[in-house]
């Protein structure tokens, strides 16, 4: 049984332990390359996630637009119904302001003045207030419309002279501009 067996030597050896790395190295680099496959996939994930967030920030934006003009509709049927509130309340004013003197003690005469009283406190829990209109107040555009103008009055600063209809804002901004007379000081 004198079968020739060679046993490689240590050099053989080690030439082929390298040569299996090389190639277990050359496996590794090859599978991390994406492939053409790969890259294609991870492109249209890309894309589709782009898409994604400009959707979900234009519907963000939708929304907040559409609840922006919610509000506005509400504001603007709260002004409307309150300005159509406005002229009985005027009404109210004037008849309390023009009662006989002999009629202020009569009671029904009192009920009307107490009901003024109500109306302000309704309108006031609207967020309603009435515009500052009283004589020597400063004059502003803004809120005031000057309808009369004291051209005779001499001075620097435009004032309200008299209050000629009352003037209301709803949540601060003016609904309705008070009706003044106009001088100077």
């Amino acid at each position: 049984m004198d079968e020739d067996v060679t046993i490689p030597e240590n050099e053989e050896i080690e030439e082929a332990n390298e040569e299996v790395e090389q190639r277990e190295e050359a496996i590794v680099e090859e599978t991390k390359k994406p492939s053409k496959k790969d890259l294609k996939l991870q492109s249209t994930i890309d894309d589709l996630t782009q898409d994604l967030q400009r959707t979900r920030a234009d519907f963000e934006n939708y929304r907040k637009r559409v609840d922006a003009e919610k509000q506005a509709a509400r504001d603007a049927g709260q002004a409307n119904a309150i300005l159509k509130l406005l002229p009985v309340v005027d009404n109210i004013e004037r008849a309390i302001a023009y009662t006989p003197e002999e009629l202020k003690d009569n009671t029904w005469v009192q009920s009307v003045s107490g009901l003024i009283k109500n109306l302000d406190k309704s309108l006031e829990v609207l967020n309603v207030k009435r515009i500052l209109a009283t004589p020597g107040t400063p004059f502003d555009p803004e809120l005031h419309e000057a309808i009369q103008f004291d051209e005779d009055a001499e001075g620097e600063h435009e004032v309200v002279a008299e209050e000629m209809q009352a003037g209301y804002t709803l949540n601060g901004q003016p609904i309705r501009h008070a009706m003044v007379k106009v001088t100077r000081q």
